[in-house]
C-alpha cells in the first residue's frame, strides 16, 4: 500500500515546491533538495504527514463530528467540493465569509434568507415583481448560493478544518486558531508549518496533487463515518456490540500496519 501511495504521489507532482527565492525557512525540515532553483519536497515527509492526518480524520469522523473542507483558490475549488460531498462533509470552495466560525450564528441565519429566495424562485410569486426586482433577487440568490451552499449541512462548528494552502486561507486559519479548532493543511514551501496543527508538505498549486491528497483524506473520513454508523447500529441491537468492537480492532490493525510500512 505504501509503495503504491508513494508512486501515486510522485506521479501527481506533489513533491514540486516553489522557487527557492519564495521559500519559508521553517519548511527546511520538509525539503529534500533544490533543483533548477526549485525546492523538491521530501516525499517521505509528505507520506508521514498524510498518514498522520488520515488517522486523525478517521477518528474525528468516527466520533460523529464535522470536518470542514476549505480551498478557494482556482486549482482547489473543484476538488474541495467534489471530495467534501463524497464524504458528506461541508465545504467552502468559493469565498471564505468573515466570521464563518467566530460569528457562526449570524452566518447560519443567512441560510434562512437563501432558503427564502429558493422558495420564491420555485413558485409563481417571483413573476409578481418587476423585471428590475427579479433581476436583483436572482443576483442575490446566485451570490448567496455560491458562498453558502457548501455549509448548508454545518449545523454546528466543526471539529477540524481541512485546508488547501493556509497562506491563501489565512482568515480561516485565524478563526480556527481563535476557537482552538484543529487544522489539517496541504502546505507548500512558501507556507509557515507553525500555523497548522497537522501539516502535509506538498504541492498546493498543482490540480492533480491537490486531488490526490484530498481524495486520500476523504477516503479516511468515509471509513470513520462507516465506523460511526456501525457503532450506532450496534448500540441499537443487543447482539451488535461485539460486531462493532471487532470492526474497531480490525481498523486499528490496518492503521498499525500502515504506519509500519
Amino acid at each position: 500500500m505504501a509503495e503504491s501511495l508513494v508512486k501515486t504521489l510522485i506521479d501527481s507532482g506533489v513533491h514540486y515546491g516553489h522557487r527557492a527565492s519564495r521559500w519559508n525557512p521553517k519548511m527546511a525540515p520538509y525539503i529534500y533538495a533544490r533543483k533548477s532553483q526549485i525546492h523538491i519536497i521530501d516525499i517521505r515527509e509528505t507520506v508521514r504527514g498524510l498518514l498522520r492526518a488520515q488517522k486523525y480524520l478517521s477518528q474525528v469522523a468516527a466520533g460523529g463530528s464535522l470536518i470542514l473542507f476549505v480551498g478557494t483558490k482556482r486549482q482547489a475549488s473543484e476538488a474541495v467540493e467534489r471530495e467534501a460531498l463524497r464524504c458528506g462533509m461541508p465545504f467552502v470552495s468559493e469565498r471564505w465569509l468573515g466570521g464563518c466560525l467566530t460569528n457562526f450564528r449570524t452566518v447560519r441565519s443567512r441560510l434562512g434568507r437563501l432558503e427564502e429566495l429558493e422558495k420564491l424562485r420555485s413558485s409563481d410569486e417571483l413573476s409578481a415583481y418587476s423585471k428590475k426586482m427579479q433581476s436583483a433577487l436572482n443576483r442575490e440568490y446566485r451570490k448567496m448560493y455560491r458562498n453558502l451552499n457548501g455549509i448548508r449541512t454545518m449545523n454546528r462548528t466543526p471539529e477540524c478544518l481541512v485546508i488547501v494552502d493556509p497562506k491563501k486561507e489565512k482568515n480561516a486559519i485565524r478563526e480556527a486558531r481563535k476557537l482552538k479548532i484543529t487544522t489539517v493543511a496541504l502546505i507548500d514551501t512558501d507556507c509557515d508549518p507553525d500555523d497548522v496543527d497537522l501539516p502535509i508538505p506538498g504541492n498546493d498549486d498543482g490540480i492533480r496533487s491537490i486531488e490526490v491528497i484530498l481524495h486520500e483524506l476523504a477516503n479516511s473520513i468515509r471509513q470513520g463515518r462507516s465506523m460511526d454508523i456501525a457503532q450506532s447500529e450496534g448500540a441499537d441491537e443487543p447482539s451488535g456490540g461485539s460486531a462493532a468492537g471487532g470492526f474497531e480492532d480490525k481498523d486499528a490493525e490496518n492503521v498499525s500496519s500502515t504506519d509500519e510500512n
